[in-house]
């Protein structure tokens, strides 16, 4: 049986994509085959552009330790830049490739589960009612991406 504290954290996968692309999302991908995870952070650009910057938690200190590893454009194409920090082989690249890739497509691997860390995804504050935990944004931030609670509520 899950932690009911924990449980409240993870995201539908078909409400996912929104979630990383929202503007400031934390996002953490667990396989729950291999138990292996990993944390993203996930900001979009300041300018019009549709780009959003793509860092990894490498270790130690989850609030610092973020490294750049690609953008994601037209908020569909994953790709390594010149500026990454890491290669296209390295683990933590293929794996935020791989589950983006099949979030988009509808078709992930259920073993696959997405995880927020209890912050709104598009402005990074602490998430404290319960619609806003299930979802991943705060009422403000829903009602300016022109969400429904009633709609995406767990």
């Amino acid at each position: 049986m899950k932690d009911s504290t924990i449980e409240k954290h993870q995201l539908k996968t078909e409400k996912s994509v929104e979630f990383i692309l929202s503007g400031n999302a934390h996002v953490t991908f667990k396989n729950n085959q291999t138990q292996n995870r990993y944390t993203y952070h996930v900001v979009k650009s300041k300018s019009d552009k549709p780009v959003h910057f793509v860092s990894v938690l490498f270790d130690g200190n989850n609030e610092n330790d973020y490294t750049y590893i690609g953008c994601i454009f037209d908020e569909k194409h994953f790709k390594i830049t010149s500026k990454s920090n890491v290669k296209s082989d390295d683990i933590r690249f293929k794996v935020f490739a791989y589950v983006f890739e099949h979030l988009l497509k509808g078709d992930l691997n259920s073993a696959i589960e997405i995880w927020h860390e209890g912050r709104c995804g598009r402005c990074g504050r602490l998430l404290t009612v319960p619609e806003s935990i299930s979802t991943g944004f705060g009422s403000e931030c829903a009602s300016i991406m022109g969400l429904n609670y009633k709609l995406i509520k767990k």
